[in-house]
C-alpha cells in the first residue's frame, strides 16, 4: 500500500506516544517529559562560535544549557560559602569579645 504524501501546506503530523497531536499539544508533552522551554535569546557571536566549536556533533545548545547549569551551581556554592564565612566571622568575633 502507497501512503498518500501531505500537502505542503498542511501542517507536519506530530505524534505523543501513540496519538496524533498538535503542535501545542508536542510542545507540552516535551516540556513536560524534559522540563525544557523553548526561549529566544541574543548572544554574542563569539559566544556561539565557541560553543559550536567545543560541541561537536553533540548540540552546541546543550553545552551552553550545561554552562548555564554550572554557572548555577557556582552561584549556590558562592552563596553558601559566604554564609558560612560570615558566621565563622561573628562566633570569631563574638569569642574575642569574651577574652
Amino acid at each position: 500500500m502507497k501512503s498518500k504524501a501531505s500537502s505542503p501546506t498542511s501542517e507536519p503530523r506530530l505524534r505523543v506516544g501513540l496519538k496524533d497531536a498538535s503542535r501545542e499539544e508536542f510542545a507540552a508533552a516535551v516540556q513536560e517529559h524534559l522540563g525544557k522551554q523553548r526561549v529566544t535569546i541574543m548572544l554574542d557571536a563569539a559566544v556561539i562560535a565557541y560553543f559550536k566549536a567545543k560541541a561537536g556533533e553533540r548540540g552546541y545548545q546543550t553545552l551552553i544549557n550545561q554552562a548555564l547549569h554550572e554557572a548555577m551551581r557556582e552561584d549556590g556554592r558562592n552563596g553558601q560559602m559566604e554564609e558560612t564565612l560570615r558566621r565563622v566571622i561573628r562566633e570569631e568575633m563574638g569569642a574575642q569579645a569574651d577574652v
